[in-house]
Formats: C-alpha cells, sequence, structure tokens
C-alpha cells in the first residue's frame, strides 16, 4: 500500500446533505465539554488539597493534588460523555445519526460497487472462522443481495496443520454453500506488519477491483441485512471513508466474559451515543466489523514504519485508529452508526485471556504518544490517541495516587506537628483532616463512576418495555448490582496488570502476538497463582503496613487490598463455565440475544456443528493438517492447488529442501520442527515427491509413521 499523502481526493458532493454542518456543531460540543472538565476537575483539585493536613502546601501533598487531578479529569470524561449520551438517547431526533440522515436505503440497486469482505485470520479456531464465515454468507444470501458481494479469508497463518486445516474448510464450506464464485482463501508466507500488512496486501493486489470493504475479525458475525445497509449508508454520504459498527459481544458462558457481555448491552447504547455526540465525523475506527471506502483507504491509510526498536518503534500494532485519522487526514469523514444492530463479535473467555489481549493494545496505544504531534492530523484525533494512552497510563496513575497517599498516611504518624508554620501568630494552627470532606469527595467520585449505569438501566426500562430483553425489571436490577460489585473487584487486578504492561511498554519489552482464545475455557490454579501471585503478595504487605502504622487508612483502602489479595480465587471462579451457567440459571447477566437468539447466530451455530462432523470425517483430529495434505490425494492436490507453480530454484535452495524431504522419509512427521515443515509445505516439488514416495513405499515403518 503507498504511503499515506497529504493530498486531498477529489470527493463528490452531495445536495441538502443531512449531516452537512456538523463540524461546527462538533467544535461547539468540544468546547463545553472541555470548559465542564476543567471546571469539575479545578473543583476536584480544591477539595483533596483542603482535605489535606498541610492544605497541599508540602512537596508530598502538592504530588497527590496534582495525580487526583489528572485522575479526576480522566473518570469525568467518561462521565460526561455518557450524560452526552443520555441527551443524545432521550431526544426525539438526531440530525447527526447516520443510519437515519437521510432516506432509509435498505437494498441495492447495482450501482453502489462491489464490495469484499475481508476476514484477517492467524493461527485461529478453523472450526469457528468458517462456521461464523458461513453464517454471514448465508444470512447475506437470505436477502438476496448476495451477488454484490465476494469475502476473502486472508490468512497469516504460521501452524502448519492450521494451515492445511483452514484449506479443507475453505473447500468444505465453498462446496456446502455452493459459492465458489465469491469465497476466496489465501495464505500469505510473510507475515508482515500483522493484520495491517495484511489487509494492505489484499489492496495491492485485488482492491482496485472493489469499491468498498468491510473488515472482519475471526470471531465477528455480521447478519446479511446489515452489510446491505452497511453498503447502502456508504452510497448515500459519498464524504464517508469509514463506517464503524458496534459489535456486540455474544456466545460466551464464563462468568467474566457474562459479566463483559452484561455491561456492554446494558451500559453500552448510552457511553456510544455518547462518544457519536462529541466525534460525528472524526470518529474512530475499531478495525473490524466496520466498511471502508477502498479508492482513499488505498491512497491515504498506507501506515509509515516509526524509527527505532519495538515496541515504542517498527510497526504500528494499533493500526485501526491511525487508520481513520489518516483518512480525515484525506479529507473523508469517519462516522460511527452506534444504532445499527445485527454486528457481533466474541470476547476472551476468562480474565487471564482478557489481560494477554490488554497488553498488546497497551503497547499499541503507548505508540501512539509518537504519533500525538504528526503534522495533518486533526485535533479530534489526537485526543483519541492521548485518550486511548490515557486509558491505560491512568493505571499506574492511580498506582502512583496510592503511593503517596500511603506515604502521606504514614508520615502523618511520625511527623512532628508545626502549629506556627508562618512565624509569630497569635493562635496555633492546628494540622486536621477534613473527614468530611474526604467523604464528600467520595461521594462525588462514586456519583461520576456509578450514576451512568443506574441511568443505563432506567433508560433500558423506560425505552425497553420494562428490561424484558434483559429478564425482567428485577432480575436487571440484581444484575447491575452484582456486575458493579465484581467491577469493584476486578478494578484493582486490572489496575496493577495495566501499569506492568505500561512500564514494559516504556522500557522497551516487546509483546508476543498470541491469537486470543475464542472459546470458553478455564483458567488452572496454578496459572492463576503464576500471574496473580505478586498481586497477592502486593496487596497482603501493604495491608499489612497500613494496618499497623495507620489503621484508619487502612479501612479507606480496603476496596483495593483485598481483591489483590483473593485475586488468584477470583481469577480462577470467574473463568468456570458452570459458574457462568449458575448465574444464567438464576436469570442473571442475560442479554437480548439469548432471550430472542438472532437469526445469524442460530445459523452460527448450525455451521458449528455441521463444519465439526466434516472436519472429523477427514481425520484432522487424530493425524493433522500437515500429515493429511502429505498423504491425502485430495488434499495434497488441494494444496498444491493454492501454490504457485513449480519454478527452477537456486540449487542450495533446491538441496535443502530435498534434504527435509529425505528428512520426513527417514524420520517422518515427528521428525520435522514446524519451520520444516512450512517450507516443505510451501515447495509443490516437494509436495509432490513427499506424496508419491510415501504411498509407494514398501517399508512398513513409514508406512506406520505417516499413518498409512
Amino acid at each position: 500500500m503507498p504511503e499515506s499523502s497529504n493530498k486531498t481526493s477529489e470527493i463528490p458532493a452531495k445536495k441538502k446533505d443531512p449531516l452537512r454542518n456538523w463540524e461546527r456543531h462538533a467544535k461547539l460540543r468540544r468546547f463545553v465539554l472541555v470548559a465542564i472538565l476543567l471546571s469539575s476537575t479545578y473543583a476536584g483539585g480544591y477539595y483533596i488539597a483542603d482535605i489535606l493536613p498541610g492544605r497541599g502546601n508540602t512537596t508530598l501533598e502538592s504530588a497527590i493534588v496534582a495525580v487526583f487531578a489528572i485522575l479526576f479529569a480522566w473518570i469525568s470524561i467518561g462521565f460526561w460523555e455518557a450524560m452526552a449520551g443520555l441527551f443524545n438517547l432521550v431526544r426525539p431526533f438526531d440530525r447527526f445519526n447516520i443510519t437515519r440522515a437521510g432516506p432509509l436505503k435498505v437494498s441495492l440497486d447495482g450501482t453502489e460497487g462491489r464490495t469484499a469482505i475481508l476476514m484477517p485470520i492467524c493461527n485461529e479456531d478453523v472450526d469457528r472462522v468458517f462456521a461464523g464465515l458461513a453464517a454471514t454468507y448465508q444470512s447475506l444470501e437470505g436477502t438476496g443481495q448476495v451477488e454484490q458481494f465476494d469475502f476473502f479469508v486472508l490468512s497469516d497463518s504460521s501452524d502448519p496443520d492450521r494451515w492445511v486445516e483452514e484449506e479443507i474448510a475453505w473447500a468444505e464450506t465453498c462446496r456446502s454453500l455452493n459459492s465458489h464464485n465469491h469465497l476466496f482463501y489465501r495464505h500469505r508466507r510473510v507475515n508482515l506488519k500483522r493484520k495491517s500488512g495484511n489487509i494492505a496486501d489484499f489492496c495491492r493486489r485485488w482492491g482496485r477491483s472493489y469499491k468498498y470493504m468491510i473488515v472482519m475479525d475471526a470471531d465477528s458475525l455480521i447478519s446479511g441485512e446489515t452489510l446491505v445497509r452497511m453498503v447502502c449508508l456508504m452510497s448515500q454520504h459519498p464524504k464517508t471513508g469509514i463506517i464503524q459498527t458496534v459489535p456486540h459481544p455474544v456466545n460466551r458462558e464464563t462468568l467474566v466474559a457474562r459479566l463483559q457481555q452484561f455491561s456492554s448491552r446494558l451500559y453500552g447504547p448510552m457511553f456510544n451515543a455518547g462518544l457519536h455526540f462529541m466525534q460525528l465525523g472524526d470518529s474512530h475506527f475499531w478495525g473490524h466489523n466496520a466498511i471502508i471506502r477502498v479508492e482513499p483507504f488505498m491512497e491515504h491509510c498506507g501506515l509509515p514504519e516509526l524509527p527505532g526498536k519495538p515496541p515504542r518503534g517498527g510497526y504500528i500494532m494499533s493500526h485501526d485508529f491511525v487508520e481513520a485519522a489518516f483518512m480525515r487526514r484525506g479529507g473523508w469523514e469517519v462516522w460511527f452508526a452506534y444504532e445499527l444492530e445485527g454486528s457481533y463479535e466474541e470476547i476472551p473467555p476468562t480474565l487471564l485471556d482478557e489481560l494477554k489481549r490488554e497488553q498488546r493494545w497497551c503497547s499499541g496505544n503507548i505508540q501512539h504518544i509518537r504519533l500525538l504531534f504528526m503534522r495533518g492530523l486533526f485535533l479530534a484525533h489526537r485526543a483519541l490517541f492521548l485518550q486511548g494512552v490515557l486509558s491505560y497510563v491512568a493505571s499506574p496513575l492511580w498506582v502512583s495516587f496510592l503511593c503517596l497517599s500511603t506515604a502521606e498516611a504514614i508520615t502523618e504518624v511520625f511527623r512532628s506537628p508545626v502549629y506556627f508554620p508562618e512565624g509569630y501568630a497569635l493562635f496555633p494552627q492546628w494540622p486536621t483532616w477534613y473527614t468530611q470532606w474526604a467523604h464528600a469527595l467520595l461521594y462525588a467520585t462514586s456519583i461520576i463512576l456509578f450514576t451512568p449505569k443506574l441511568l443505563s438501566m432506567l433508560l433500558v426500562v423506560f425505552r425497553k418495555g420494562h428490561g424484558k430483553s434483559f429478564g425482567g425489571l428485577l432480575r436487571l436490577f440484581f444484575s447491575m448490582i452484582f456486575e458493579v460489585l465484581f467491577a469493584v473487584l476486578f478494578a484493582p487486578v486490572r489496575m496493577l496488570f495495566h501499569t506492568k504492561f505500561v512500564l514494559f511498554s516504556l522500557f522497551g519489552r516487546t509483546v508476543e502476538w498470541i491469537p486470543q482464545k475464542r472459546l470458553d475455557h478455564e483458567t488452572g490454579w496454578f496459572d492463576a497463582l503464576r500471574f496473580h501471585g505478586f498481586g497477592t503478595f502486593l496487596g497482603l504487605l501493604w495491608g499489612f503496613m497500613l494496618f499497623f502504622y495507620n489503621e484508619a487508612f487502612f479501612w479507606w483502602n480496603i476496596p483495593i487490598i483485598m481483591p489483590l489479595i483473593l485475586s488468584v480465587p477470583l481469577s480462577v471462579l470467574t473463568s468456570r463455565g458452570s459458574v457462568g451457567r449458575f448465574f444464567r440459571k438464576l436469570g442473571l447477566f442475560l442479554i437480548p440475544e439469548e432471550l430472542e437468539t438472532p437469526p445469524v447466530l442460530k445459523l452460527l451455530q448450525k455451521h458449528l456443528e455441521k463444519i465439526s462432523e466434516s472436519l472429523s470425517r477427514t481425520n484432522l483430529t487424530s493425524k493433522g493438517g500437515f500429515v493429511l495434505a502429505v498423504v491425502d490425494p485430495l488434499i495434497n492436490a488441494l494444496h498444491r492447488s493454492f501454490l504457485p507453480k513449480e519454478r527452477k530454484l537456486l540449487p542450495e535452495i533446491r538441496e535443502r529442501r530435498n534434504r527435509l524431504v529425505e528428512k520426513a522419509l527417514s524420520n517422518g512427521p515427528q521428525g520435522l520442527n514446524p519451520k520444516e515443515k512450512r517450507e516443505i509445505l510451501s515447495d509443490p516439488f516437494s509436495m509432490r515427491r513427499l506424496h508419491v514416495q510415501v504411498w509407494e513405499t514398501s517399508d512398513k515403518k513409514l508406512s506406520e509413521m505417516w499413518g498409512l
């Protein structure tokens, strides 16, 4: 993909665009938000200074006030965005809602241009990938518009068995859906720039054949009606370069995942409406479940390589926010379709899996610090970069605040009071903790954190029939109470890990890119102890120090200390599918998709069962993809059909590959490491030669090694 350009493409104008003048409204809204944030932050800093014994006049207390002010501003952003979302949802009409702006169009007439649906994958669960793809395809087929779309599975898988399994699943999916002309598979040998490089490679090869592309993750699912609606929206708004939908999390059974599914469905609408209210056409892009106009994406969204070594330099890891910023720099709008339904995803099943994913995201967001002052970017997207950085940097700031306040509490025990700090005075100045102000500040902070959740519940009750979509009013209320309780328990654990991730990124520790686990599984006690042991020790040490030196301050911090001490059992028990199903049986943490399953989710389950049966017939579970590609004539021919034609190689390369074939014949598949298997799989001559010799051998031992 070519590098980004500051040149603005010629964008066709549209008369009487209902989204016109959005930039003026966006500036006014952001100005009001900044004014409110500054005033509330000043009030919070003023209160915390007056609570402290020295009124914030000592160096330690000044540091406490400064850190608290930043943190108070950070949590205030979420509160006021939620309030903006509430206003947006309760008012009768939002002229800047892209899903409602202009006449409603829900079908294609053939003039919009073809659309490519991309699913970049890397060592993912094969059954889930192709079941999701088949469900989306069949749902789209039901709209009668499938001829306007092509599907591309873009594989970066390095596991040789997974590589062949993907090819088999692709062939079986094409056969069962009769979709050979619309469903394509490509395996990329060199995993350059990961997902962003995979999409860039597609754009270079086939991008000019399509007007739009819809990007999906391996766990994404989008209904056919929503796909058609996304294309209609792009055709109705020719100045728009990206439209991002809201992917609703579904299909998880573990307690921690069910909590996230519930909170996303209950609180998400108000927060998403608030994001839209503030961003308008300067919106964000999450990298999946979104539609992109291909031509400006190719022209403006090429990602530069940052100077220096990873993780601070090198290839940009969190590419999505950057691509949205570059699209706006090129003169195209980016919108958030926050009310468009039919878009789904699946989330990590355990706390440990969530934290592993967060480490990657943290490194990517910290990398964005270097893009804050890049030439030509809009202020709104610089603010998005900064907000992404603060979402992780807030954790070490909280840790710093706790350390500083702990130091202040312990120092106060040993400090000799100074009654006349300003020389001669008639009356002494008594160092006093104003506990009533501390309580007031605590209440204010609690209101900022928890009021949006309560209002979200009330919004559901009044807009959607007494919370029936969440199991009824009573179950919805108790679900919210328990969700808040678990959120309080998880917050210190996440804070500690996010702090570690930020420090790792700042000190140059690279992040291993491990594919997300898509299926439910449980965390073992040993793994939990290995990951959370340090936090447990830290909680015990910190709690003991506070209890010994300043017992009153210890009780103030018990909501932080106890979750750290209990982090091991908390992580293990919330990863249990049985615990999640227990709460589901009680009617807690239900989401609308569980009470009334959408057709596309039913199709997903149907295809999961069907593909699992199909793959089991090929003996994949017992032999593995690499062995089947060697011994099975049909699979061998299928695999070689994906490879380039045999060509003349340098003598040393051909000799090395011949030695690998001989090694495979002598030692069997167990004698080859994954790199050697990939090299054989990538060479059609070696695959043909190995297949023929395994089949023609009279050596019983060799036949047994290859499972014949």
